[in-house]
């Protein structure tokens, strides 16, 4: 059974830093590349950033380059985003995915 499993949402200042975390089971992580999505109130959901079987393939959306960072642990199972100089506008559910499955979300909300 698979499960991807996001932890570290929270309520965080403009400006501020959130590390979320994607705890995966089921399958053999190493052989899937991992994304992070996300869903804003009332906006489609968007691909934040997708990381390769062995993180050597690395992609962002435009609206988040230089201030999230991607990475994965293949021991630990887990795929992590590292968000930095957060604005109120990255305000969403962020879900974790691999192909063909998604995570429940975690809710990020950047607010003073």
């Amino acid at each position: 059974q698979v499960l991807l499993v996001e932890s570290g949402g929270g309520l965080v200042q403009p400006g501020g830093s959130l590390r979320l975390s994607c705890a995966a089971s089921g399958f053999t992580f190493s052989n899937y590349a991992m994304s992070w999505y996300r869903q804003a109130p009332g906006k489609d959901r968007e691909l934040v950033a997708s990381i390769s079987r062995y993180g050597d393939i690395i992609n962002y959306a435009d609206s988040v380059k230089g201030r999230f960072t991607i990475s994965r642990d293949n021991v630990k199972n887990t795929v992590n985003l590292q968000m930095n100089s957060l604005k109120p506008e990255d305000t969403a559910v962020y879900y974790c995915q691999r192909v063909g499955y998604w995570g429940k979300g975690t809710l990020v909300t950047v607010s003073s």
